[in-house]
């Protein structure tokens, strides 16, 4: 059997949809599993053995460039020749349906009307999967990826999931860390406020490293790192670095973003700072994976933008948080 699944980004969804391959894997251990993706997060599946073939696609490039659409259009034309007997698209937009109906399978599954914000997306699939939009994303994922293709499991199972990101860097030996602080997210509300970094890092009296991604990001490292003790920028580095300092890291700490959700796809101990968005859908709570949450709340099919709330939560209610991880050891 031959499996395309389609999810084209961002990071944090691409890691949630992930869990799924072994899964697959279990139950069919000859089928043939390629992945769509945006090219700009294609290097987040790279290593992974559970996939054939990575294929990615720009169509971001067509925001800029509209006559980039013939390019991308003959692009995912040609992936059709692989000739799928299944398609899932575990995205659930209007873009990502019509390039799973452009690849073309004997069956193309996908959400149902009511389970996704784009809800004319629906219509491309043979297979209509049933979860609301608002459960949670990782519980959406294998519902759409395991469940539609007749795959048992349970929440035990989950929970108990081999760590799935690969990495071939070698970066972290080069560094002495022991806790990860991610200090970049999509959007500003989501981003927990350096100075209360630093009153954090001062708390855990730990080798903090901090890694970021772009220049606002490396500015806000270099303000923490120059405030708090035995705190260090990490170097500039890609995805498959970011990976592996991650996966050896005895604790993880940020915001809801794909970085931090990196440290749960890994099996690294970590704690997830919300604020305008909801942690029981964006996260999936373990021994060793914990959040905080702001007092605000939060409608995961309406968020509001304006919310800030994550700068009032406090360090010493992270840290209170940090110590009902099992079997950690700082």
């Amino acid at each position: 059997m031959k499996i395309c699944i389609v999810k084209l980004s961002a990071m944090g969804d691409i890691i949630h949809a992930m869990v799924a391959l072994e899964f697959i894997k279990k139950r069919y251990n000859d089928v043939c599993i390629d992945w769509v993706v945006e090219d700009g997060f294609k290097t987040i599946l790279y290593n992974n053995p559970h996939i054939d073939n990575i294929i990615s696609i720009n169509l971001k490039s067509l925001k800029k460039d509209k006559s980039k659409i013939f390019t991308q259009y003959k692009l995912i034309k040609s992936i059709s020749k692989n000739n799928y007997d299944v398609i899932v698209d575990a995205q659930g937009l209007i873009k990502s349906a019509i390039v799973s109906k452009l690849i073309g399978a004997n069956q193309l599954i996908g959400f149902d009307k009511n389970s996704i914000r784009e809800s004319v997306a629906s219509i491309f699939y043979s297979k209509q999967i049933s979860i609301g939009y608002e459960k949670n994303a990782i519980d959406r994922n294998m519902m759409v990826l395991c469940s539609s293709l007749d795959i048992p499991y349970t929440k035990e199972d989950i929970l108990n999931k081999k760590p799935f990101l690969y990495y071939k860097s070698n970066i972290f030996k080069t560094l002495d860390y022991e806790v990860v602080f991610v200090v970049g997210a999509s959007r500003e509300n989501k981003i927990y406020p350096k100075e209360s970094f630093v009153k954090l890092a001062n708390l855990l009296e730990k080798k903090v490293l901090v890694v970021w991604g772009n220049d606002d990001e490396f500015q806000n490292a270099t303000y923490i790192a120059k405030y708090a003790t035995n705190t260090q920028i990490a170097p500039k580095g890609d995805l498959d670095d970011l990976k592996s300092i991650i996966a050896n890291a005895k604790l993880v700490v940020g915001g809801d973003t794909g970085p931090t959700h990196i440290a749960w796809g890994a099996n690294t101990p970590s704690i997830t700072i919300f604020g305008n968005t909801p942690e029981y859908r964006n996260s999936y709570i373990t021994p060793i994976n914990k959040v905080v949450k702001s007092n605000s709340k939060v409608d995961p099919l309406k968020l509001n933008h304006n919310d800030f709330s994550i700068k009032e939560i406090q360090p010493k209610e992270i840290i209170k948080v940090i110590q009902t991880i099992k079997g950690l050891e700082l």
